[in-house]
């Protein structure tokens, strides 16, 4: 009994009678190609398209802190043909940086399924002199606004893990915004900017070849993609924790079965040995699990980042 229902699951019919999918699929990115979401979506866009008999095509589309990626999707037709990649930051630190929001990313669209997570990583350009988050600090100290921190755009992780590593440790190291992690590590590898508080997927590359010195990773715990590492709350600055996470949505209106049909498709998904390899590889956690276990961690990431935007004082208009 308990197979068959997995299987009326994966093959529903959607209020027309016509099988779901019939037709190709995208997933939107809300950043620019070869950032951390990028890499995510698509991995597991490559997954969906085998199991669901349908091309599942990535389209990026980046710009005011993904704000305008999740407006195309939740804009679309809610028939579950348009998904998109957000993130935990989209979803509960945008709604509470940005003065005027395009829309309710939270009332606008739906969850499907939780994919990955990650911590991010402090790294700094070879060129500064600091090897430790001691170090960092007293640079910052010493000569306050002269040091900078890149990110992938206004309230990413990767900005909010940097608001909150200043608000913690008391500096002025000036934010400078990208349209996307890999715009952002460009000009990091260049020397254009000194540090930044970028998702590890991003920066593991450049930090084996030495072009990146990593300082410090942000989760609770040591990451396994950089054991050796501290965490910046080991290192000196308690309390401190930042990460953020990935999953699918749809337009609010969606069919139920239809979510339930990508959602099954999306947890076969990260079940594959070539999606589990090349996630881990980079440094991902794999997070699969049902659209109302996401609804909860939504809940949850609102309720954690809504404060610490405030008491930041960071502000888009």
């Amino acid at each position: 009994m308990l197979r068959l229902f997995a299987i009326a699951l994966l093959f529903p019919l959607t209020a027309s009678g016509q099988a779901f999918p019939s037709k190709p699929m995208r997933i939107v990115v809300p950043f620019t190609p070869a950032g951390s979401v990028d890499i995510a979506a698509r991995a597991i866009a490559h997954e969906m398209t085998k199991i669901l008999g349908q091309p599942v095509a990535v389209e990026n589309k980046p710009g005011a802190g993904g704000n305008l990626g999740v407006l195309d999707v939740a804009r679309s037709a809610p028939d579950g043909y348009s998904m998109v990649m957000s993130t935990s930051g989209i979803q509960a630190i945008n709604p509470a940086l940005y003065s005027k929001m395009p829309l309710d990313p939270n009332k606008e669209l739906i969850s499907v399924a939780p994919i990955v997570a990650l911590s991010n990583v402090l790294v700094v350009h070879p060129s500064v002199p600091a090897r430790s988050v001691k170090e960092v600090i007293a640079l910052a100290k010493k000569d306050p606004g002269k040091w900078t921190y890149a990110s992938s755009g206004n309230g990413t992780s990767i900005h909010m893990s940097g608001a909150m590593f200043t608000q913690f440790t008391g500096t002025d190291i000036l934010h400078i915004p990208y349209k996307g992690s890999a715009p952002a590590v460009t000009d990091l590898l260049a020397g254009q900017t000194n540090m930044m508080f970028d998702n590890i997927p991003s920066s593991l590359p450049h930090i084996k070849s030495g072009k990146l010195i990593a300082i410090a990773t942000t989760g609770a715990k040591r990451d396994p993609a950089l054991p050796e590492q501290p965490t910046i709350a080991e290192a000196g600055v308690p309390n401190y924790e930042s990460g953020v996470w990935f999953g699918l949505m749809v337009p609010a209106g969606t069919p139920r079965e239809v979510v339930m049909r990508l959602n099954a498709a999306a947890v076969q998904g990260t079940k594959s040995p070539e999606f589990i390899k090349r996630m881990t590889d980079l440094g991902y956690s794999i997070i699969p699990g049902s659209p109302e276990d996401m609804a909860r961690m939504l809940q949850d990431e609102l309720k954690r980042w809504a404060p610490i935007v405030k008491a930041s004082g960071a502000k888009v208009d």
